[in-house]
Parts: structure tokens; sequence; C-alpha cells
């Protein structure tokens, strides 16, 4: 697909702030009356977080077109922080008004954010995001879940098993290379959505691979719906933008803030969320275990622990599920305290549990600030 890309990129356009402010009302009051906004997001509202997009004047496509090495070093997307843009779409998400969500980007940073599943469409994968070619299980992780593509980019095999009950089956990552068909449920998804839109806000995308690109042509082309595009170049769908305040040349981030400030609505500062079961077994005579797992908001297994260790243990636990051997003699019920550590993408300090052998199964939220390197734990 770089061979796609023009030797030299489009410049990039930047309207006045005042220009921005003002659609950015004519965008706020289009939310407010929409029964069915959508959101269709690119590689654009992640270069604030440190990660390049694909066509602008230092885009990866472009700068391997001109052979050329990047001016910047590139930030990992495991360690990138979700920008206000996409903490802006979560709390448009959390208050009702967006309804749902379509997204080019592979970085796994909307669902970081606090995005939900049930209301994205991921179509071209999540490098955080793999699944079991069996049975179809899904993994989170907090590492970078893709094949090494070392013979062919359709051999998708990360070189983990499933760790389901009875399966072992090979798993495989999410992402679509070019050339390959998207997941078929993620965009029946995204097109019912389109058709469903009254508006559809497209942020930081070129609208020029396809079928991607066809959601939000989809939706502007409806008699009665809305199309409004915020991209620092020109896009090929940018005739269907009705209404010339609601095409808007600037940054996202700078976008999405003034859009809050008209939907008198604050862009919440991002906190990294982690789920967390423990269970108890107990065992014939004094022998028992404690199983801990990571998961996500719908259950979906999440990999964000490096290692486990039991107060009086001489080892760590490094694998997950984490399986602890505990004894305990009397029957009464006793504390077991867990020291947790995590993959450390942003700092993370070790946080100690404290679970009763009494709770056969509880879930633990934990709640990590990466300005203040504070955990939160509150137990459910």
């Amino acid at each position: 697909m770089a061979d796609s890309a023009p030797e030299v990129a489009e410049a990039e356009r930047f309207e006045a702030p005042e220009a921005v402010s003002l659609k950015a009302k004519t965008i706020a009051d289009q939310i407010k009356r929409s029964k069915h906004f959508i959101v269709f997001t690119g590689a654009g509202i992640s270069t604030s977080a440190g990660i390049p997009d694909f066509r602008g004047p230092d885009g990866v496509w472009t700068l391997r077109k001109q052979k050329r090495e990047a001016p910047y070093k590139a930030t990992s997307a495991l360690q990138a922080i979700p920008t206000p843009t996409h903490m802006a779409l979560v709390e448009l998400q959390n208050r009702g008004l967006l309804k749902y969500l379509v997204s080019q980007n592979c970085d796994g940073l909307h669902r970081k954010s606090g995005i939900a599943p049930e209301v994205i469409s991921e179509l071209h994968g999540n490098s955080n995001r793999e699944y079991c070619r069996d049975c179809g299980k899904e993994y989170i992780r907090d590492f970078w879940a893709v094949a090494p593509y070392t013979k062919t980019v359709t051999d998708h095999r990360t070189g983990r098993k499933c760790s389901m009950a009875g399966c072992n089956g090979v798993l495989l990552d999410t992402i679509i290379n070019f050339g390959e068909f998207l997941s078929e449920q993620p965009l029946k998804l995204a097109k019912q959505n389109g058709r469903q839109a009254d508006f559809c806000l497209v942020l930081g995308s070129s609208l020029t691979v396809p079928p991607a690109c066809t959601i939000p042509e989809i939706a502007g082309k409806k008699k009665k719906g809305k199309l409004a595009i915020c991209n620092l170049q020109s896009t090929p769908l940018d005739h269907l933008v009705d209404e010339e305040s609601m095409r808007v040349f600037a940054k996202t981030d700078d976008l999405m803030i003034a859009v809050m400030e008209h939907l008198g609505l604050e862009t919440p500062q991002f906190v990294l969320r982690r789920r967390l079961t423990v269970k108890v077994e107990m065992g014939e005579r004094d022998r028992h275990q404690i199983i801990l797992q990571g998961v996500d908001v719908d259950g979906t297994p999440s990999t964000f622990l490096k290692s486990v260790k039991l107060e009086g243990s001489r080892r760590p636990a490094v694998t997950e599920p984490v399986i602890l051997v505990f004894r305990m003699e009397d029957p009464e019920e006793i504390d077991l305290k867990l020291e947790l550590e995590f993959m450390g993408n942003y700092l993370e300090p070790n946080v100690d549990i404290v679970h009763s052998t009494k709770q056969l199964e509880r879930l633990y939220l934990l709640e990590y600030s990466p300005y203040t390197r504070e955990w939160q734990v509150t137990a459910e």
C-alpha cells in the first residue's frame, strides 16, 4: 500500500483557531440533534500520542516512498497514552451520545481508553488482540500480540496456544494486512451502523482505504444523513460534506476539545483500568489453590500481569492464569497477601492485594494513573 502513496505528500492545512471553534459548535449542535451518531477514526487521532500516520508529509508510507528515515522517534503503541480525541470519544460514549465507533486504527488505544467492545468495529484489527483458530476464543494482551510474518504476511500465527480447557488451538493475530479480507462481523456491524447513522464524524482519516472508507460514504450519501470530516489533507469524500462548516482542517485534538467545550462536557483524563478475578479452590487435606486471571469488561481473558508472588512463597508465578498453592491447616479463614507485578508499559509500580480465603471468588478493579503513578484497588 506504500506504493499508492504519492511521492510528495499533499500539504497539510491548518485553519485558524477561531474558525475551528465555530465549526466545532456546528458539529456539537449536530451531535445534540442526532439520534444515531457514529464516528470513523484513522491514524490521525494517534499522532499526538507519538504514533505516526501514513500519508502525511512524514507519514510511514510517505517516508517509505521517498526512501528516507523518519525525522522523529515514534512512541510504541504499548506505551502511548490515549489522546484528548480518544478520551472525548469515551465521554461521548458514556453520555449515550456516541452510538458506534468504526476504527481503522490497529494501535489498541480505543479499547485501552475505555471504549466498550460492543460499540466498536476495529476493522483493521488490534495489535493487542489475538484469537484461537479452533474455538474462536479471544485474548487481550498487554504486549505485542502480532505474528512475526517471517515467511508470509498471511501467516497470522503468534506462536501461542489457546488456554481454554481441552482446546490448545493455535492463536492468530487480528491484523488485516493489505490484500486480505476484513473480518466479517466487525464489517457487518460497521455497515449496519453506517446505514443507521444520521450523523457521521470522520477524525484523522484520508478515507482512501476500502472497504473501510465506504462506511462514512454510506452515511454521507443518505438523504437525511450528515457527514463531517476533520483531516489535515483533502479526502475523496469531501464533496459529501454538504456544509462548509463541517469540513475541518485541524488536528483532531483541537477540534474535539472545542466540541466538548460547546457540549459543556469535560474531557476525562486517561486512567488505565484492569480487572482481576481471584478464585480460591479448597483441595484435600491442607493443600489449596488461589487462581488469578485478568479479564476485560466483557469477560475476555486479559494478560497484564508479569508475575504474582504469594507472601511466604519462594518464587513468583509468571504464567496466566496464575495458579498458586497455599497451605491452611486451620479450617478458619486466613488472609493471603499477593504482590502483583505488571508489564510496566506505563511504569506501573507493583501493588499488593490481600484476599481472604472466605471469599471463594472476587473481582478486583485496579485503576492506575500514569500521571501520578499511583494505583487504586477496589474489591467488587
